[in-house]
């Protein structure tokens, strides 16, 4: 399954707390489960003003289908070709 990064634009989102990154957790899977399970979320980073997430999805519209379902900013999104780590370098 394809696996892309998004990069949401959310200013301020760094100083959410937990329970407000718990309540919109909950809403992004309540939409995975109703798109079905060609859609998985692996995880997120949370920066100061921006969400990088990780999903696996058969296309980029699925992914878009998500973000405007679940009411968030899907500021770019790019298929992922390669993973490295120092492994790599082995």
């Amino acid at each position: 399954m394809p696996q892309f990064v998004i990069e949401r634009n959310m200013p301020g989102v760094g100083k959410l707390s937990q329970n407000d990154l718990k309540a919109a957790s909950q809403g992004s899977c309540t939409v995975i489960r109703n798109l079905g399970p060609e859609i998985q979320w692996v995880h997120s980073y949370v920066t100061d003003d921006k969400v990088y997430c990780v999903y696996r999805a058969p296309s980029e519209d699925l992914i878009r289908k998500h973000a405007e379902t679940a009411g968030f900013p899907a500021n770019s999104i790019a298929r992922v070709r390669a993973t490295i780590d120092p492994t790599t370098a082995e």
